[in-house]
């Protein structure tokens, strides 16, 4: 069964649904380490499902600093919304951290989906609602936490992204300096080798 197949239903209770009405909606695609995906201030027109792979969402700040504000592994969703939705320019730039293979669903294919199968209506809502959370969560966490509590209780709930993402890249999205994550990364593999 397709990724997207099993994570639909994963979230909608198992509800039993047929591949080929939903996947004949998509394009697949296949990218390279360091591809880009969505290039900001160019129009949006897909929305990513991660087959495999890794992706992130950045923009460029007025230093020429990159921030990154998402992070998309298997069976997750990546794209500026808001872009997306009205056709507009895209505020941010989406690359491959890995090499990445997705599911694309243009604007158009996505409205008709949503019109013809009420499954996916249910989906979408589901995705969008987690989303939030998280993301209120990450902002809650970087607004109130200590650093070196945030970091421990982000590696502890996603110790794939910990493993998967560069340095840098990492710090960028934790509001950290690359150089200060390398250091609290040290203090804490010292203070587990000297319990």
């Amino acid at each position: 069964m397709h990724p997207l197949i099993q994570h639909i239903q994963k979230l909608t209770s198992g509800f039993e649904i047929a591949e080929e009405p939903i996947l004949s909606f998509f394009e697949t695609k296949d990218f390279k380490k360091k591809d880009i995906l969505q290039e900001e201030g160019k129009r949006c027109s897909s929305y990513f499902f991660v087959v495999k792979g890794c992706l992130r969402l950045f923009f460029t700040d007025i230093n020429g600093v990159e921030q990154t504000m998402q992070f998309a592994l298997e069976n997750w969703w990546i794209t500026d919304l808001n872009a997306f939705r009205s056709g507009r320019k895209s505020a941010y730039t989406i690359q491959a951290l890995e090499e990445t293979e997705v599911l694309a669903i243009t604007a158009a294919n996505y409205e008709l989906m949503l019109a013809e199968l009420p499954i996916a209506e249910k989906y979408f809502r589901l995705v969008y609602e987690r989303a939030y959370a998280a993301s209120l969560l990450r902002i809650q966490m970087i607004s109130r936490m200590p650093k070196p509590e945030f970091y421990e209780l982000f590696q502890s709930r996603y110790p794939e992204f910990i493993q998967r993402i560069p340095q840098k890249v990492l710090a960028s999205f934790l509001g950290f300096t690359p150089e200060y994550l390398s250091e609290l990364r040290k203090n804490i593999a010292k203070r587990k080798s000297n319990p």
